[in-house]
């Protein structure tokens, strides 16, 4: 077997502070901060010579992560932000909830937006994206029954 686990998802923002707090109001947890620098870590990235503010946020089960990454050095080049669902590449992270219309309104009052609407698959589900601090792109899930 090649793949043991999957360790995290990268996401660069602009806002670190703002990111984390949205994140943390969803339910995740702030595991660790840390400046991230120098010709070693440029030559994973292939960016040469970087410096990187990163977060990493854990789901409360412990089996998931986000890393948050704010560039410093060298500058962001390419924003995909705002493509819609339908765009190759990178697009969302989803995430269970206990309580989609009580996580909204959570969320609502860090900048979410819903992207469409809450909808329902059969008795199984109740599904909708939102944008939130940077119009970042996240699912939300609450499992029926």
């Amino acid at each position: 077997m090649a793949v043991k686990r999957m360790d995290n998802i990268g996401i660069v923002v602009e806002d670190l502070g703002a990111t984390i707090d949205f994140l943390r109001e969803l339910g995740l947890e702030l595991e660790g901060r840390a400046t991230v620098e120098g010709e070693w870590a440029g030559r994973v990235t292939g960016l040469g010579d970087q410096q990187v503010e990163i977060a990493m946020m854990r789901t409360p089960d412990g089996h998931s992560r986000l890393e948050l990454s704010r560039f410093i050095r060298p500058a962001v080049i390419a924003d995909h932000r705002t493509a819609p669902v339908n765009a190759l590449g990178y697009l969302r992270a989803m995430f269970t909830v206990d309580d989609i219309d009580a996580t909204l309104e959570r969320l609502s009052e860090h900048g979410a937006q819903l992207v469409g609407e809450v909808v329902q698959y059969e008795n199984v589900y109740r599904l909708c994206y939102i944008r939130g601090p940077e119009g970042l792109l996240f699912g939300l899930a609450e499992e029926l029954g």
